[in-house]
């Protein structure tokens, strides 16, 4: 089974993210980049795929020329090949945009494959919207947030969380699947794969060849404002017996939390 995985370029979460509130952006002079550590379940499992069924695993990944580090670490880790969609556009957080220039690369370039694979959401948006986008452009069922994957001839199995229990899906293949954590147990990369990543040559798509005109590739999401969390108040201790100490619990509760 040919297996493509779509990965995603992401601030590394224990980076200080500072904030260019003119253009209300970050800033990425001094941040470290990863691949959004999701997006790591979903190469992992692609990879366990290939070795029980057989197959090639392909990942992907949009963005600039720097997302080619990304792409070394899922070769690295035991992908087959790999493929830059360059896009140099500024991070929209437009899922709907992303989506549309995955579905089209994948309708131009693509025909034979068995599971398009995707973390739940980036670290970076944090919109998990992208994997159901892709698979309502492309026609075909999804089945998000899994935390076990079955294949069997041309279906596939998976249980997702819902809340408070799991629920099993069956669908037809080709499908859309997004992992969630639990899933699997990301692999290292390898110093044999480390090597043979450094030497391979990952073809780029640019939007130009796909024909997307500009009104297609215009966000239509737009940053009104963009702020770092406030600072965190220092705690307060309540003194007294226990009549006392219950009844300024219940009125710091109603009067400032606001949570009864």
């Amino acid at each position: 089974m040919n297996t493509f995985v779509f990965i995603k370029r992401v601030p590394d979460t224990e980076s200080k993210i500072r904030i260019d509130h003119e253009n209300n952006c970050i800033i990425e002079e001094g941040l470290n980049f990863v691949m959004s550590p999701y997006d790591e379940y979903a190469v992992e499992e692609a990879l366990q795929i290939r070795e029980s069924k057989g197959g090639t695993v392909t990942v992907f990944s949009v963005g600039s020329e720097e997302s080619i580090i990304i792409l070394k670490k899922a070769l690295a880790m035991g992908a087959d090949e790999a493929v830059l969609i360059r896009d140099d556009a500024p991070e929209s957080y437009d899922g709907l945009r992303t989506a549309r220039i995955i579905a089209e690369a994948i309708k131009q370039k693509y025909s034979e494959y068995g599971l398009i694979l995707f973390g739940k959401q980036s670290m970076g948006a944090d919109n998990a919207q992208v994997p159901a986008m892709v698979a309502e452009m492309l026609g075909l069922p999804q089945v998000n947030v899994i935390t076990q994957l079955e294949l069997e001839g041309n279906t596939g199995s998976a249980l997702r969380e819902i809340e408070g229990a799991s629920e099993k899906v069956t669908v037809p293949l080709p499908a859309v699947v997004s992992a969630q954590k639990g899933l699997n147990e990301p692999r290292y990369e390898t110093l044999k794969g480390i090597m043979m990543a450094k030497r391979k040559q990952i073809p780029v798509i640019t939007t130009a060849e796909l024909g997307l005109s500009d009104e297609q590739l215009a966000p239509q999401l737009t940053i009104v404002r963009m702020e770092t969390p406030p600072a965190r108040e220092a705690g307060k201790i309540v003194e007294g017996d226990a009549a006392e100490t219950a009844q300024q619990l219940v009125d710091f509760l109603h009067e400032e939390a606001k949570v009864i």
